[in-house]
């Protein structure tokens, strides 16, 4: 679904995550990039060298740390991102449609309790906002 909805643009769901978190945190160094999406470093490198050839993310030696690099955005990045979003919410729409409201409403309320009750054994943590 989310590569039916998201054919524009050629993005993996793997691109769209990163995409995404650069999107909410900008200037993030590589290995942090990777700890937010759950990959790891060298797949992170690879997926961040990607997208910069397509000009969506510039990568630049962090000031502090000379061996660590940083990933932005770009404005056509922030542009795809931007785009996407409303494909990826059709796909997860979609995903759901199945489903009663009432159904969405308890799937969602038992998905939350297990992903809180799991979030210290995942590779990536999540944050209360």
């Amino acid at each position: 679904m989310f590569f039916e909805e998201c054919k524009t643009h050629d993005v993996t769901p793997v691109q769209y995550g990163i995409l995404t978190a650069l999107s909410v945190l900008p200037g993030l160094d590589q290995t942090s990039l990777g700890h937010e999406v759950g990959l790891d470093r060298t797949t992170t490198a690879d997926v961040v060298r990607r997208l910069e050839e397509r000009g969506w993310v510039e990568r630049r030696t962090h000031p502090i740390d000379k061996r660590s690099r940083q990933a932005r955005l770009t404005k056509s990045g922030q542009t795809v991102v931007d785009s996407l979003h409303a494909g990826m919410s059709r796909a997860q729409e979609r995903l759901l449609d199945p489903l009663e409201p009432a159904e969405r409403a308890l799937f969602i309320h038992w998905m939350t309790v297990l992903v809180d009750a799991n979030n210290q054994h995942s590779r990536t943590i999540l944050r209360p906002t």
